[in-house]
């Protein structure tokens, strides 16, 4: 019986890269989305023709009624959801001094809040079918890497590690729970406004001298998914190539 997935945020980035991947390996895939329907279906549309089933939903991850919506829906169309891909995120970056309270609040709703809430419905599904795997998607900006810019949004990626690690504890003993911290990747959001000498200067700073892709990030996220990874668990692993000091 094919396992069914659901990844927040998918309708491009690393959870567009997820949804593929998953779909490649045979899973039934729910792509979530707030804005972009038209790459949200055209991402449906992409999946059916590999046959695989899918289903898409709009959803704010930030509202709970609408997370009590989106995981009954699913629950009405599969019967269960086995992975959970905690990865829709937004950040309003700008100048500390121009920082604005809603824009903080925002960020931290849709990043930590929306994290909270899927997981905490999604868990409780995968708790009492006692299996189910969640994987985070935090950041390096979590960890070490430090720009004033961001720092609602490095914050946020902070608190998803935290979570990542109290979740583990709660669904224990039956649901593995871990966390992704990718460094530059190649994303539309990422680099879509960045000159070529910038991204060049950033990439000395990897020890691999390039931005990594969106699907070795999300190869890594269907690892964490698989048997193969059963014993994993409370964990948080760096995708950054390998970085100098602090990024």
């Amino acid at each position: 019986m094919s396992k069914v997935v659901l990844v927040t945020g998918s309708s491009r980035g690393i959870g567009r890269a997820c949804i593929k991947e998953f779909a490649k390996r045979g899973y039934k895939v729910v792509i979530n989305y707030n804005h972009g329907e038209k790459k949200a279906l055209a991402l449906e549309k992409e999946i059916k023709e590999l046959g695989n089933e899918c289903l898409v939903i709009k959803a704010d991850i930030s509202k709970e009624e609408e997370v009590v919506y989106m995981v009954n829906k699913i629950r009405d169309r599969f019967g269960k959801i086995d992975v959970l891909v905690n990865n829709a995120s937004i950040s309003c970056d700008s100048l500390f001094e121009d920082k604005s309270v809603s824009d903080f609040k925002r960020v931290m709703e849709v990043n930590v809040l929306g994290t909270f809430l899927v997981s905490k419905y999604v868990g409780k599904i995968m708790y009492e079918n006692k299996e189910g795997k969640i994987i985070n998607v935090s950041s390096t900006n979590g960890i070490n890497t430090y720009f004033p810019m961001c720092i609602d949004y490095d914050a946020s990626k902070a608190s998803i590690i935290s979570l990542t690690h109290n979740l583990a504890m709660q669904f224990a003993p039956y649901v593995n729970v871990n966390a992704v911290a990718p460094g530059f990747i190649a994303t539309e959001s990422e680099i879509g406004d960045m000159d070529e000498q910038f991204i060049k200067s950033e990439e000395e700073k990897i020890f691999l001298r390039r931005v990594g892709k969106e699907e070795e990030v999300a190869r890594v996220i269907c690892f964490l998914a698989s048997d193969d990874a059963s014993y994993i668990n409370n964990e948080v692993i760096r995708i950054d190539g390998g970085m100098y000091g602090n990024y």
